[in-house]
């Protein structure tokens, strides 16, 4: 601001010429620069104001539209206020590929004393007991009158508990808050979904932790609170599994079996449609694991994963693929079937001492099933070949899927790989691998050749892998396959309007702890796809110590015992993945219609 002096020199004189008098202009001068400087002051003072009224409206907004954001959300579990990490009890829902809840939390709540506050104490230990029949009333007394000012008396009660408990009107019992791990499907994909339980515990929340399965497996996922609460899709389809338990538990009982297991898998994808092992347990009320005996003969044991088993005759087929691979053999070559073979000191045979020889096509000796035409293939393969082509499938490594079982259910191996294993191996005795692992292996083998592992997961698309082997060798062993279920041992495999191929393993149980094999259990065994033509899926069913009582004799092979279990399940579940049945063309009748 320009600042005018209060006695300009000009005026003055001007004015004292005029005689007037000069302090005037000083005084009239004073007042115009008081004015200014008024004027100033107050729009300063305005634009503060201004300011100032802005941030409080600014301020009250912020804090309006927070209250109305934690109006809107939704509740949080809470956590409990403890030195360190807080505990945190929310976990994801998991769900099947469409939609269907596997696994969900539930309010509950957790019952515990502090006795410095309870009136009756003694009272009080014998109404809990009644209440709770599992509890010990001599050890609730002696805790509830010793020094301890505060114990866990139930993690979980039911709402009439609850309300028993109140009704007691004890001060020093009382109740927190908990979310409990909820199975409302029952037995149904327990061994997929494995369970869960606490782990650390506050008196308002507790931690839920996954202890077996997919839930121990994806432990993070699930917990993780980034994920917004988004549940975890599975590749399972629930509708297919519990077609195939039900048809598969009948099965076990009806073939005297003392176990089984069933995998159904999209041979593209990978995707495990159904997995289920029998026996198998409620995961809301999961057992203890065995402290003796055999752990395979636990309900919480994953046949399906986890037990590894000589599957037998099922593995012919990558004999004969990996000859055809190699230019050895076409599906019609003749190969020396001549049985029995000598082989050193060993004598290989058929089954009950058959001799399908003296030649065989290659596609009669998956037919036929013979183990001297596989044997000689292998021999033409060489050790080394075959092993690294068993390999390439990866059925000598646990196999990655979604389980926490699964990384402990390593194939077990000889610790060579001479002639002779190369001879067992060819028709799949000498080591062993899990029903998971064999699944996998048709699925790479018949997709069109490319590697698929296999999940629990749903995936968008078919993941790309590595070629094993050509179209040409693939689309001829699903023919081969489909020859097995028309004319050889897996004749039960048939389903009116689906065109199903496959084969059959029977192999004898090894003696625990000792050399050699019981004549009287088996492992039996259908590998088998649908439709045979374009194939789809790989369906494993796997019985162990089978046996089919309906004859004179008991009839111990999986063509009596696994295979018209599979077909079942396949009648079944065909039409649930959405494969429409082929009308099969009708016998000519031998009437000719003549005319008038």
């Amino acid at each position: 601001m320009t600042r005018t002096p209060l006695r300009p020199l000009a005026r003055i004189l001007d004015a004292r010429q005029r005689g007037e008098n000069p302090d005037a202009i000083e005084r009239e001068n004073l007042r115009l620069r008081h004015e200014a400087m008024r004027d100033s002051a107050r729009r300063r003072a305005e634009g503060r104001l201004v300011v100032l009224a802005g941030a409080f409206v600014l301020a009250f907004g912020v804090v309006g539209l927070r209250m109305g954001l934690m109006a809107a959300a939704e509740p949080q579990e809470p956590r409990a206020e403890l030195a360190g990490n807080p505990i945190v009890g929310q976990r994801a829902d998991i769900t099947d590929r469409n939609g269907r809840v596997l696994a969900t939390n539930l309010s509950t709540y957790a019952l515990y004393a502090q006795p410095p506050k309870m009136i009756d104490r003694v009272g009080a230990a014998k109404k809990l007991a009644a209440i709770f029949p599992d509890l010990d009333e001599e050890r609730l007394v002696k805790d509830f009158t010793g020094t301890r000012k505060f114990l866990w008396i139930k993690k979980k009660v039911s709402p009439e508990q609850r309300q028993a408990v109140h009704d007691i009107g004890d001060p020093g019992l009382l109740f927190g808050p908990r979310e409990m791990r909820l199975y409302p499907n029952g037995r149904l994909a327990a061994h997929v979904l494995g369970g869960a339980s606490f782990g650390r515990e506050g008196v308002n929340s507790a931690e839920v932790i996954g202890v077996a399965g997919i839930e121990k497996a994806m432990d993070d996922t699930l917990r993780d609170p980034a994920r917004g609460g988004a549940p975890l899709v599975l590749s399972i389809d629930m509708t297919v599994q519990s077609t195939m338990r039900e048809v598969l538990y009948g099965g076990m009982r009806l073939m005297n079996a003392k176990g089984a297991a069933g995998i159904l898998m999209d041979i593209d994808s990978g995707e495990i449609l159904s997995m289920v092992s029998l026996p198998d347990f409620d995961p809301n009320d999961r057992p203890r694991p065995l402290t003796k005996g055999d752990a395979g003969d636990s309900p919480l044991f994953n046949r399906a994963v986890q037990g590894v088993y000589e599957l037998g005759s099922v593995f012919k087929i990558f004999a004969v693929a990996q000859a055809m691979e190699l230019g050895l053999v076409g599906p019609n070559t003749l190969v020396d079937a001549d049985a029995p073979m000598k082989w050193g000191r060993f004598t290989l045979r058929e089954f009950q001492n058959k001799n399908y020889g003296p030649l065989l096509s290659v596609s009669d000796v998956i037919t036929k099933s013979s183990n001297v035409g596989t044997a000689k293939l292998a021999l033409q393969i060489g050790p080394e070949r075959q092993k690294a082509f068993l390999e390439s499938f990866g059925v000598f490594d646990p196999t990655p899927v979604e389980l926490v079982e699964a990384s402990g259910a390593k194939p077990l191996l000889p610790p060579k790989w001479s002639e002779i294993v190369a001879i067992t191996a060819s028709y799949g005795h000498g080591f062993s691998a899990s029903p998971l692992h064999l699944a996998a292996a048709y699925s790479s083998l018949l997709n069109g050749g490319t590697k698929v592992e296999p999940t629990l997961l749903k995936r968008d698309g078919a993941p790309s892998g590595d070629r094993l082997v050509s179209e040409r060798v693939s689309r001829a062993s699903a023919k081969m396959l489909r020859q097995v279920v028309l004319e050889g041992t897996a004749s039960f495999g048939r389903v009116p309007g689906y065109e199903v191929g496959g084969k059959t393993g029977t192999a004898n149980k090894p003696i625990a702890g000792r050399k050699g094999y019981y004549k009287d259990k088996n492992i039996n065994t259908f590998a088998s796809v649908f439709p045979a033509d374009d194939p789809a899926y790989v369906l494993i069913v796997m019985l162990d110590e089978a046996s089919d009582n309906s004859g004179q004799e008991p009839r111990r092979t999986a063509g009596w015992t696994a295979v018209p279990v599979a077909a079942e399940v396949i009648r079944r579940t065909a039409p649930l993945l959405g494969l429409r049945p082929k009308i099969e063309p009708v016998a000519a009748s031998g009437v000719t219609l003549a005319s008038e």
